[in-house]
């Protein structure tokens, strides 16, 4: 009974996979609108020098509550990756100093250490780091920034309710001149747990459909043979009754008077089991055990263990048999004391 809910779990984990990777690649291949949010010092989202005319003066008020934005503003970020740079004063910042090395594995090298730079952990925090420097003694100087999430997350939810498809956190440096770059905060697919959602359900409703008509054609299977199945015992029956009838009426007599001078031939003629047993008694030597013997017509098959198996080709022959010959490989086993034979032989007729 444990098997069906780790069953159903297996599943639930797979259809999350397919859609989940089936959302990564649609946002990979789709080509989105890049908007950029700068918040200044009023605490207003305002777009970036680069925006059209039309929405260049458009801004975003945010005060922990409902955020509405302008007819033109709402038409830009529907459907966008929005890139929002926050101000410094929201976040932490700390200069850390590590191996040059440690650019290949800075990202984890942070997380690891979140909890001793700041007063979160790396779960309550969201977190990013400048960019490391050029190497001075084989050491690198890079800058942490740091915020906690119930900080950075009104923001991410407030540009999904304007219709974003999703949104990357950043801030600056105070320390650093407004040409350095941006610190990468927070990325975030607003919109890719509706999407993945709707995938999951396609996929479900799909696979649903495709095991009802695998189920439908099993049982349409079965019941074809079952019917055929049928016919052809009913058909044996009468073929079997038929022969019955043929038998029984050339008379029990009649037939008994034909079979039994075969059988008499057969008798005389045929190897007896006991002689041949009793040939091999004598042949054998005491280093050969027979495992196996079998008589088919007048063909002897001998299967056991000996020390020497070529010898007993001639001992055979030697003893009323003919055509002595090995009809599969010898083989040897640790287990064994000597080599695992198969012979066989035609047993000569009595006269």
């Amino acid at each position: 009974m444990m098997a069906l809910p780790n069953i159903r779990e297996e599943f639930s984990c797979w259809i999350d996979g397919v859609a989940d990777t089936a959302v990564g690649w649609h946002a990979r291949l789709a080509a989105r609108r890049v908007v950029k949010l700068v918040e200044n010092e009023r605490g207003e989202l305002a777009l970036s020098s680069d925006a059209t005319a039309d929405t260049q003066n458009e801004t975003l008020r945010f005060d922990q509550g409902p955020v509405t934005a302008p007819a033109p503003l709402s038409a830009l970020l529907a459907g966008s990756h929005v890139e929002l740079i926050l101000r410094p004063a929201h976040f932490l910042f700390q200069d850390l100093e590590l191996p040059d090395r440690a650019s290949e594995f800075l990202d984890g090298i942070i997380r690891a250490q979140i909890d001793r730079l700041t007063p979160w952990s790396a779960a309550q925090a969201a977190f990013g780091s400048s960019k490391p420097g050029e190497p001075i003694d084989g050491r690198i100087v890079v800058t942490v920034a740091a915020a906690p999430r119930e900080v950075v997350s009104p923001y991410v939810e407030a540009i999904a309710r304007l219709g974003a498809h999703s949104a990357t956190v950043f801030t600056t440096s105070p320390h650093e001149d407004s040409a350095a770059a941006p610190i990468k905060i927070l990325e975030s697919e607003v919109r890719g747990a509706l999407e993945v959602d709707r995938v999951r359900r396609g996929l479900k409703i799909t696979l649903l459909a495709a095991v009802a008509a695998a189920a439908l054609t099993i049982v349409a299977f079965e019941t074809i043979d079952s019917t055929v199945t049928a016919r052809q015992d009913e058909l044996a029956g009468e073929i079997g009754r038929a022969r019955a009838n043929a038998v029984a009426s050339k008379g029990a007599a009649g037939s008994l008077a034909t079979a039994q001078p075969t059988l008499v031939q057969r008798k005389q003629v045929g190897p007896a089991s006991v002689l041949i047993l009793e040939s091999l008694s004598k042949i054998l030597p005491d280093h050969t055990y027979v495992t196996e013997l079998r008589i088919e017509d007048n063909k002897l098959r001998l299967t056991g263990v000996t020390r020497d198996a070529p010898s007993l080709i001639g001992l055979i022959e030697q003893s009323g048999f003919t055509q002595a010959s090995f009809f599969a490989p010898t083989t040897r086993s640790p287990a064994e004391p000597g080599e695992r034979f198969h012979i066989e032989a035609i047993v000569r007729p009595r006269s």
